[in-house]
């Protein structure tokens, strides 16, 4: 059975995958932050909710729209914490991205207040190149 906690992950996820920013933001503490590695255009710690929204409005700008993340699971680990996989697709000028992405969200009084991603190594370049 899933936790609450999850619950908004998954939430998450669908309001993302329909672009729906102001079902999004109402799950977002407002102090939210997302870091992104690497070494592309996406990459860094967005700060604020706007700033989180603003680099995922580029994603899907960069993939012309093309941008996926389809949850593979979620597992919950402690009061706060939720380990989330997915897959990462897109197409950009003749270069497809097609990469597991894990990302730690921290969520505090049932929002989502931190976003971490990760890459496997090889995983990271691609993503990099995708983006760059």
């Amino acid at each position: 059975m899933a936790s609450g906690n999850e619950e908004v992950v998954k939430k998450g996820y669908e309001l993302f995958g329909k672009g729906d920013l102001d079902g999004l933001g109402k799950i977002f503490t407002d102090d939210a932050v997302h870091t992104f590695p690497g070494k592309s255009q996406v990459s860094g710690t967005h700060k604020g909710r706007d700033a989180c929204f603003a680099m995922y409005g580029q994603l899907f700008e960069l993939s012309g729209g093309t941008f996926k993340a389809d949850l593979k699971s979620t597992t919950a680990k402690g009061d706060d914490t939720v380990v989330a996989e997915h897959h990462d697709s897109g197409t950009r000028g003749g270069k497809s991205l097609d990469v597991d992405e894990t990302l730690t969200f921290t969520l505090k009084d049932g929002k989502i207040a931190a976003l971490d991603a990760s890459f496997a190594p090889a995983d990271q370049a691609a993503v990099d190149d995708f983006f760059s």
